[in-house]
This record gives structure tokens, sequence and C-alpha cells, in this order.
């Protein structure tokens, strides 16, 4: 193509940024103007996708790491047609589709939420994980690329470590990510903080590595040319120039300044109107697309289109030669649960939860075709095994299996799971200890701003973790995931459902549960230790409303509620209080999130209010408040754990039948009184 429209079009794009930024009062304009060469040659050459079909399911897609530079990337989709003028012109603002960091948002071309840094480009190399693993079941005829975008910030985050090894070992060459090396962060300058040469550390994971001058759109090309041509990821670092083409009042140059990361240009000291003028626009009118760079891309979205068109048609040829694949493709990606016989899943009773989970994740591995699984290297203690024992890990050159064996790092294996989400068509699960869910917080919250299915398997639940301590000792970990189900997503859902099941087969209820919710991430919590099985499969459904009653009788003088292995010490103490003449029911409450949801008339059925109700958690006592009430009373721990073997924990922390008798009677005295 002729570099010199290309040239004005990147213009074009640096003025719509600088002057997003500069009316909304906020903002990060200088890298957004360094980037505008390589992204606006990736929209026009490259990158592969239908104007008028954004979800295309064959499409290039294109992941944002550095989500302070959204104006380029609003600017560079206003040319396609996917934001108007206004929505530029708003940028920032209350009700506005131009947020001040990108949420997913499939119709208009952002293909994932991005802003905590180091999180895009991991995204990005599950959308590659995801496009290997379907073209090894349906055919290279549905191949394309996955494109990222990352800057030194996303570099410097730890995750980056943990992507580009996995993506590196797993060989995908369909993954190619640029490196804005502008020099420049938000508070100093890069060489101040590192001196790593990232080339050899890319190099070392077995990349394909380019530097080139990222303003140069003829190196740039090159670059693209040769990393789509290499069967390894490629990284292209592209020097570019934080805030290219800017210039103060006196014509002088404003480049490469540390203070247009991120405030308006004004603010950081050069001139608005100058800078615009400097890169052939007008100042008195920013917000225009040159008349020349609009019948560029008017050419461009009919050359992208009839490509489509022309896959499509590929497409529609091979579903007539191959209709049961056919079919299955369209199932995988209409984003609807599998139908799963669940009740003829037969689990051993008195298990571990972990171990429960285990033998639903065979079953899933034989009657779910589209679903990876992943661990970071505990499959035979967390027990995803279940579901490895039936199918093979993926590997170079071979994603026919669906087991990812992701190493020793949890935040890179969820984030790696939202973006296979993102991708479409491949279901995902990744699984550590729940105490190790600390180094997966930023990821499942932005699976849960995302709305995106994923699956959180988090076992050994309590201190019942015994010898090896508090460090692995989960105590207020369940707390904050809590915190998750009371909060609401922007579609209104709760957020997150977090279950925590009681015996074996309230585990395959909860991954029941689990498989149905396609809206929003769900926390699967085990135990280590066997619990005694306190439920059939049938009485399990009960956990469907969150909340249920185990063992009822009419007109109890308590009701004991928990979630988890604690249900089971319950019903031991329930039945000490019983042969002293007390009537006791019992709770089973797996997420206290989904049972508020419920009408209030069978929420007061389960949990009257004028009952004196006693709670028993592993973890802090807050966990469970909410669902005995004001003047209920909660038995849990204010303290982390110790190492010792399980059964001396519950012995000396209280997490006996024994001291349930104690801790209700006492309470029911203090009620009394």
């Amino acid at each position: 193509m002729n570099n010199e429209i290309l040239n004005r079009a990147a213009d074009n794009i640096r003025i719509l940024s600088a002057s997003m930024v500069e009316k909304a009062k906020s903002g990060h304009p200088g890298g957004a103007m360094g980037g505008a060469d390589f992204i606006n040659l990736l929209y026009t050459e490259f990158l592969n996708y239908d104007p008028k079909d954004p979800r295309w399911i064959n499409r290039d897609r294109f992941f944002m790491d550095p989500g302070h530079m959204s104006p380029m990337l609003y600017s560079q989709l206003h040319m396609l047609g996917h934001y108007s003028m206004e929505d530029l012109k708003n940028f920032r603002q209350w009700g506005s589709p131009t947020p001040g960091h990108p949420e997913v948002d499939l119709d208009r071309g952002v293909e994932n939420t991005s802003g905590p840094l180091g999180q895009g480009h991991a995204m990005a190399v599950g959308a590659a994980i995801a496009e290997r693993f379907l073209v090894a079941r349906f055919g290279e005829w549905m191949a394309h690329k996955t494109y990222a975008f990352i800057s030194d910030g996303g570099i410097q985050e730890e995750i980056s470590q943990g992507a580009g090894r996995i993506a590196g070992h797993l060989g995908l060459g369909n993954l190619i990510m640029f490196y804005d090396a502008n020099d420049i962060q938000l508070s100093t300058e890069v060489d101040e903080v590192t001196s790593e040469d990232v080339a050899k550390k890319y190099e070392a994971w077995n990349w394909h590595v380019v530097t080139v001058e990222g303003n140069n759109v003829e190196a740039l090309r090159e670059a693209l040319v040769a990393a789509n041509a290499d069967d390894r990821p490629s990284l292209i670092i592209g020097k570019t120039i934080m805030g290219k083409g800017a210039v103060t009042a006196e014509g002088e140059s404003f480049e490469r300044k540390v203070s247009t990361h991120g405030q308006p240009l004004t603010a950081a000291g050069a001139s608005l109107d100058k800078t615009i003028e400097n890169l052939g626009g007008d100042a008195a009118n920013p917000f225009v697309v040159f008349e020349d760079v609009a019948a560029f891309y008017a050419k461009v979205l009919e050359e992208k289109a009839d490509y489509a068109s022309e896959k499509k048609a590929a497409q529609a040829e091979w579903a007539k030669a191959h209709p049961e694949l056919a079919a299955k493709l369209e199932q995988f990606f209409s984003g609807e649960a599998t139908a799963i016989n669940w009740e003829s899943i037969e689990q051993k009773q008195g298990v571990a939860t972990r171990a429960a989970s285990a033998t639903v994740l065979g079953h899933l591995a034989e009657n779910v075709e589209n679903m990876i699984v992943s661990s970071a290297d505990l499959s035979n203690s967390d027990k995803t095994d279940g579901f490895l024992k039936k199918t093979t890990v993926l590997k170079k050159g071979d994603f026919s299996g669906a087991f990812l064996q992701a190493g020793v790092c949890e935040f890179t294996m969820a984030v790696i799971a939202n973006g296979i989400a993102l991708h479409g068509g491949v279901q995902v699960a990744v699984a550590t200890f729940f105490v190790f869910s600390d180094y997966m917080k930023p990821a499942f919250r932005l699976s849960a701003l995302m709305g995106l299915p994923v699956k959180y398997i988090w076992t050994h639940d309590a201190f019942r973790v015994g010898e090896d301590g508090p460090t692995h000792q989960p105590i207020e970990q369940e707390a904050q995931i809590r915190l998750m189900e009371k909060l609401k997503n922007h579609h209104g859902d709760m957020s997150l459902l977090a279950l925590r099941p009681a015996d074996a087969d309230e585990t395959t209820v909860a991954w029941k549960m689990a498989m149905e919710n396609t809206k929003t991430p769900t926390a699967l919590i085990f135990s280590r230790q066997n619990i005694k099985s306190q439920v059939s499969y049938t009485e399990a459904l009960g956990a469907e409303r969150g909340a249920y009653i185990v063992k009822d009788v009419e007109n109890p003088d308590v009701i004991l509620v928990a979630s988890g292995s604690e249900v089971a010490t319950l019903a031991d103490g329930a039945g000490k209080l019983e042969a002293d003449g007390l009537k006791v029911r019992i709770v089973s409450a797996p997420s206290e999130g989904l049972f508020r949801t419920q009408d209030k008339a069978y929420q007061q059925a389960v949990l009257p209010t004028n009952v004196p109700t006693f709670g028993m958690t592993a973890g802090l006592p807050v966990t469970l408040e909410g669902l005995v009430g004001p003047f209920g009373k909660v038995f849990g721990l204010d303290h982390f754990g110790y190492s010792a073997p399980a059964g001396v924990l519950d012995e000396k922390f209280g997490f006996t039948g024994e001291n349930v008798v104690k801790q209700v009677t006492e309470y029911l005295a203090e009620v009394k009184a």
C-alpha cells in the first residue's frame, strides 16, 4: 500500500487521541500517539476481520494490554465505523462507550477489558491456545492469528514471564505481539528501572524476535510479514516515540517526554493546537477524519469484507461436506451449557470433595469435547488428574489433548483462561490450592467484570491442610471470595458464584451449577480431607438455590448453618443436642450470594429470622454473619493456622461435635437470658 496515506492516517489517529484526552481533561495521550503507526498498519494490511460482523468466529483477534492507550484503540475503531465521533468526544464521560480503559465490547471490536498491565497479552496467549485447540478438531481452514499490543509496563509486570514461557513452550506461531518500546513510563524513564535485554529474554523462550523503528511503516510491514511466516510466537520490538508529533507553542519538539504519558498535552507542557497543526490537522476542528484517510479506509473495509465473505463461503462448503462437525462447531460457539446426565455420575460416599470433583471431571472429559482444564503443577493434589487421565496434555504441534500443564504460575494460568473464554468456542477450568487464590485475584476480578464463565477449582479449602502449616492454610480466603458474590457486574448479575459443597453428591451438584453458569465465573471450593456424606444427589439439588435444609424438624429450637465440611461437624453435634432434647435444623449454604437472590419467602422458610441460628466456619466468622443474622452466633477463626495433623487442629481449634454442643448450649443460654 501507499506509505504516504498510511502515515497520514496514523497522524489522524494521533490528532484524535490527543484531542480526546484534552477534551476529557484526563487520560494518556503520549503512548497512543507513539503506537498509532503500528495499529493503523495492522488494521489496514494484516488483521483479518469482517467490518459488518465483529463476532465472526474466524476473525483475527487483537488484544490490547496497555488499556491507558485506549484513545488509540477507539480512534482506530472509529475508522472502522464502530465508534461515532460523538463517542470519541465523550471519552471518559458518564454513559459513554469510550471508558478510560477499554471494556470488552465485541460488537465494537474490543476483544478484552484491559487496564491492569500485563493481563491483556496473557489473554492473547489464551486466545491463541483456543484457536489451536479448535483447529485441531475442525481443520486448518479456520486458522487465524492473535495479535497483542504490550507496553513497557506490561513487560515489567511479572505475568509476562509466565505468558512468554508458555507461549514459547507451546510453539504458538499464531501469536504475534508488538512491544511498544518508547523508553518512557508514567513517572520515569525505563532505563531508571530496568536494564534487561528483552529481546534475549524472549529468544530464550523460543520466540521469533525482531527490533525495528516503531514509527517506520516500511520497517513495521517487513516485521509483520516475517512474523506471519514464522512458526514460533513473534515479538516485534518497536522503538516508538512517546508523544510523536507533539510540539510546544513555539513549534519546538515535545516528543519523548515523561509528562505526556499520563496527562493532556497542554498540562504536560506542549501545545495541542500547534501539535494538531504539526500533524496536518485543523486546530479549530480536530475531531475529523481527513477526506483522503476516509476514502482510504472505505477501500480497506471493502477489501476486508470481501476477504471475510470468501472465508465464510469456504466455511459453508465445509459445513455441507461435514454436517456433524458443523453442528458441533455451532454448539461450541453458542455459549450454551453442554447437556450432561449429572444423575448418572456415581460418587463414592465419605470422600474428600476434591476426590468427588475428580470423579465429575473424569465424566466431563468424556462428555464435554470443548473443555480445557489447567492446573498450576498440582493436578495430582487438586485432583484435576481426574480429567487428565481421560485426555492428554496440550503440547507444541499437538493440541488434540485438553489439559494444560501451566506450571507454577497461578496468575498467568487464570488470565490465560480468561483469554480462552474470550476467544469463544472453548470452556475452561483452572485449579490450584485455595490459599493460592490470592495469586489469582486480579484475574478472577476481570473474569467477574467481563462476565466470563471460567471455572476456578480451589482445593485444600481450610486449615485441615494440616502439617503444611499456616502458609498453606486458607483462613481469610473464603471471606474475600464471598465479597465477589455481593458485587454485581454491569449486567446486574452476581459477579461471581462461589460454591463450597458439603459432601460428594453436593459436589456433583456444584459442578452442575458451575457448568450451567454461562454468564459469570464460578469458584468451586473443595476439601482435602474426607467428609461424611450428608445427602443424596436428589437432595443435594437443593444447593441450586444457594442454601437448603439438610435435616429438618418441626418448630426447631435452633438452626445450624455452614458450608463445606463444617456441615458434617454440625451434624455430629446435632445428634448430641437432640439427645439432650433440643429440636435441631441443619442448613447447608454452599452459596450465600445465590441464596440471597431467592424470593424472600424461600429465604424465610430456610432461615427464619425468629429462630436462634448458629453458624460454623473454618474461616473468618464474617463469612457466615449474614446468614445467622444480627442475633445469631458464628464460631470461626480469628487467627492463622498452625502446622499439625488435621485431626489435631480440629481438636485444638474446636471443630468437633462436642464443641458444637458447647457453643450452641452457651448461645441458647444467652438468648434466653
